[in-house]
């Protein structure tokens, strides 16, 4: 707990914090100068689906049968109950299950 609170790491806290605070505040302030069209609506009503599948994508790619399985059912759940917080819950249960059972990987 003591080298967490070493200064040198607050201070990397504090600039992360500062960095994505701007990045947010950042986005919002040049969207007020953009049109909203049709277009860029599909856009950014898409964008939420893009930024998880690059986050999950790395770990379904190397992490074996079970994270595939485990994808596989929160893709059935979200499609079965259109509720994606479900979907989640789902596909971390079935991980759990799977590595409880004895699956590695």
């Amino acid at each position: 707990m003591a080298e967490l609170l070493r200064s040198d790491v607050m201070l990397a806290f504090a600039v992360m914090t500062a960095v994505t605070v701007a990045a947010r505040l950042g986005g919002f302030w040049l969207m007020g100068y953009v049109n909203v069209t049709p277009r860029i609506r599909r856009m950014l009503d898409a964008l939420p689906g893009s930024i998880i599948v690059a986050a999950a994508l790395p770990v379904a790619v190397h992490g074996g049968p079970v994270v595939m399985f485990a994808i596989v059912a929160a893709i059935v759940a979200t499609v079965v109950f259109r509720n994606d917080f479900i979907a989640v819950i789902v596909g971390m249960a079935v991980a759990a299950l799977a590595r409880a059972m004895g699956f590695g990987g």
